[in-house]
């Protein structure tokens, strides 16, 4: 088997293609989300804070006009989003697990070729 068919069948395996497809809709909704936190979260609880814009929220270190910035309000602001995504996220997989359990629970009858080899077992016993 060549390189190319072998990279073409890995390639289009389910598993890869369902991740893929995982991936794209994570990047989106994590921008989804940190707009969300930059632009109505953020904005929102600013009253409540006396007016103050924690997405602005830095210190500058000594050293002239080549002085490091830290971002704190940034780093906030990542840290939130995080958050909501991670809990989204494990809100969705509880919610998969819980349908995979109902799934898995419900047996199937088994093929009429097994009940028919098991009864002429059982009679061969007898």
């Amino acid at each position: 088997m060549g390189m190319i068919s072998e990279f073409k069948s890995f390639a289009m395996k389910g598993n890869l293609v369902d991740m893929a497809v995982g991936v794209v809709m994570g990047a989106a909704f994590g921008t989804v989300v940190k707009s969300f936190i930059d632009d109505v979260f953020m904005p929102a609880i600013s009253p409540i804070m006396g007016g103050l814009d924690v997405g602005s929220w830095s210190i500058t270190m000594p050293g002239g006009e080549d002085a490091a910035v830290i971002n704190i309000g940034t780093f906030i602001n990542a840290t939130i989003s995080f958050i909501i995504v991670a809990f989204v996220m494990f809100m969705i997989i509880k919610a998969m697990n819980k349908a995979k359990k109902k799934e898995e629970a419900a047996p199937s009858a088994p093929p009429a070729q097994e009940v028919l080899l098991a009864e002429i077992r059982d009679l061969l016993k007898k």
